[in-house]
C-alpha cells in the first residue's frame, strides 16, 4: 500500500508532466508503478550487480505484467550503442510493440541506456526511471537526459525523452559502496553551489549523519535536489539556457572521464574535482573570494571525503581538446559554468587562456 510519508516533487512539462516519488520501501509498491504501466506488457532493463538485489521484488510488484528482462554489464565503460543494441534486439525478438513499458532499475547508466531506447525504439515507448544510486535519485534519472557515450567524447549521442514517473527508493541506498554514496553526493552539492547557498551550509553541518545514510536527511536531500532540478527543467527542458547551470564542474569532470578511460573514476568523483577546478577558475578570474573557493575545497574534501585532484597524467592540450569537443561547447568556444559567490552560477565563454591554464595544472594548489 502507499504509504503517507511518501514526499512527491512533479516535474511541470505540460502533457510530458510526471512525478517523482522519494521515500522508504517504494521499490516494493504495486499502486506506484500501476497507472504508469500503459496498455502492454513491461520490460525491466538492469544490471549484473543490481538485478540479484532487486529484480525479484520489481517483477512483484510489476503484478505479473513482465513479459522480459534485460541484463546489461555493469559500469560506464558499458554505457554504449552495443547496450542499447542488446535491448534492441530483445524487443525485437519478442515482438514487444509500441504499447510496451521499458523499467530503468539502476543506477544513471541504465537510467540513461534505458531512456535512449525508449526514445529511440519503434520511435519511443513508454519507459519508468527506479533509480537505485544517489547519483540517479537527486539527479541523472530526473530531466530525460538520455544516451550513451562515445569514445571520443561522454553522453555525446542521445536525445531528450522525459520518463513517466521516477520511484526513488531510499531504502536501496544501503546496500551501496560507500565510493557510490559520496560520487552522488558531489550532484547534491552541486545544488547548493549553484543557487542554494543555505543549502549547502546544511550539508557541511550535516555531513557526518548523512554518510551514516540517515533515512530522513537522504529523503530531504532527495527532494531538495529534486525540486530545484524539476524547476530548472520545467524552464529549460533542452538546455538552451538556465539548464546548463546543472553542468557545473561538468566540462572539467568530463574531460578527466574520457580521458582516463570511461570508469576509472566514478562520473561523481570527477564531478566533485570538476567543481573545484571551477571554483579555482572562478577565484582566477576575480569572481569569487579566495575565502570562498577554500571552503568549496575544503567541505567536499574534507568534510566529504571525496577527491579533488585532478589525474597528474592528463596535459592541457588532452583537456583543451576534450573539452572544445564537449556537447556545452557553442560555436567553437568552451563554454564553462562558474561562480560569482556561493550559490550565484554564470555560464560564461569568455574565459582568458592564460587563467585557465593555470587551472588545469595547479593540481594540489586547485583554491589556494
Amino acid at each position: 500500500m502507499s504509504s503517507p510519508e511518501i514526499q512527491t516533487v512533479t516535474v511541470n512539462l505540460e502533457d510530458r508532466s510526471y512525478p517523482i516519488f522519494i521515500g522508504k520501501g517504494l521499490i516494493d509498491d504495486a499502486e506506484l508503478y500501476a497507472p504508469f504501466l500503459g496498455k502492454g506488457r513491461v520490460v525491466v532493463v538492469s544490471n549484473e550487480v543490481v538485478a540479484p538485489l532487486y529484480l525479484e521484488r520489481v517483477e512483484r510488484a510489476l503484478s505479473g505484467r513482465v513479459g522480459a528482462t534485460v541484463i546489461l554489464l555493469d559500469g560506464e565503460s558499458h554505457k554504449d550503442l552495443a547496450a542499447v543494441e542488446h535491448i534492441y534486439n530483445r524487443l525485437m525478438e519478442g515482438k514487444f510493440d509500441r504499447n510496451t513499458t521499458l523499467v530503468a532499475l539502476g543506477g544513471g547508466v541504465i537510467g540513461d541506456i534505458t531512456g535512449f531506447a525508449a526514445a529511440t525504439y519503434q520511435r519511443g515507448i513508454n519507459f519508468i526511471q527506479v533509480p537505485t544510486t544517489l547519483l540517479a535519485q537527486v539527479d541523472s534519472s530526473v530531466g530525460g537526459k538520455t544516451g550513451v557515450n562515445h569514445p571520443l567524447g561522454k553522453n555525446m549521442i542521445g536525445a531528450f525523452y522525459q520518463p513517466k514517473c521516477v520511484i526513488a527508493d531510499t531504502a536501496v541506498l544501503n546496500t551501496l559502496p560507500e565510493r557510490e554514496i559520496k560520487a552522488g553526493l558531489a550532484e547534491v552539492i552541486k545544488y547548493g553551489l549553484i543557487g542554494q547557498p543555505e543549502f549547502f551550509e546544511w550539508l557541511a553541518l550535516n555531513s557526518a549523519s548523512i554518510l551514516q545514510l540517515d533515512q530522513r536527511l537522504l529523503v530531504e536531500i532527495i527532494r531538495v535536489c529534486c525540486e530545484a532540478k524539476a524547476g530548472i527543467v520545467a524552464q529549460d527542458e533542452r538546455e538552451t539556457g538556465a539548464r546548463a547551470l546543472l553542468n557545473l564542474g561538468h566540462t572539467f569532470g568530463h574531460a578527466i572521464e574520457t580521458a582516463t578511460g570511461f570508469g576509472t573514476w566514478l562520473h561523481g568523483e570527477t564531478v566533485a574535482m570538476g567543481m573545484v577546478m571551477a571554483a579555482d577558475l572562478s577565484m582566477r578570474l576575480g569572481w569569487l573570494e579566495p575565502a570562498v573557493a577554500a571552503r568549496i575545497r575544503a567541505i567536499i574534501e574534507e568534510n566529504f571525503s571525496m577527491p579533488v585532484i585532478p589525474p597528474a597524467d592528463i596535459t592541457v592540450e588532452q583537456y583543451l581538446n576534450l573539452m572544445a569537443s564537449d556537447k556545452k561547447s557553442e560555436l567553437g568556444k568552451i563554454r564553462f559554468v562558474l561562480l560569482k559567490a556561493l550559490g550565484n552560477a554564470v555560464i560564461s565563454a569568455d574565459v582568458e587562456m592564460s587563467k585557465l591554464k593555470a587551472t588545469l595544472t595547479a593540481g594540489n594548489k586547485l583554491c589556494r
